[in-house]
């Protein structure tokens, strides 16, 4: 049997996590996704398939911000920006959705800064 790559193993593991993870109209999933040098964050409905408020690393916004920061400090400024965006959307809760990533680095340091910025979860 050939052995699976990395990325076979992390969405085997996204799909087990889903099954238990849904995001409901009044707490949605916030879904983080990361490449090799940028991260993505979305908050969904899961109910009505909307994405309600998005950040990442590669926004108009956040871009010019970015430059010369480590993956960890551009992970940081991502998790403060999604937890204004949702403020204003009118979300306070949400369900983490860590995508089959393992909760350490890039991925905690944006659901830290998401706590910080008065998201709940």
């Amino acid at each position: 049997m050939a052995k699976k790559s990395r990325n076979e193993a992390r969405l085997r593991r996204h799909l087990r996590v889903r099954k238990k993870i849904f995001g409901a109209p009044d707490r949605p999933r916030m879904n983080v996704f990361r490449s090799s040098s940028e991260i993505y964050v979305q908050i969904i409905d899961d109910f009505q398939g909307h994405t309600l408020a998005s950040a990442s690393s590669i926004d108009s916004e956040l871009r010019s911000g970015m430059e010369g920061l480590s993956n960890i400090e551009k992970a940081q400024k991502v998790g403060q920006a999604i937890a204004e965006r949702a403020k204003k959307a009118g979300i306070n809760q949400v369900v983490f959705d860590r995508g089959g990533y393992k909760y350490i680095g890039r991925v905690k340091a944006l659901a830290d800064a998401a706590r910080e910025g008065g998201l709940e979860f």
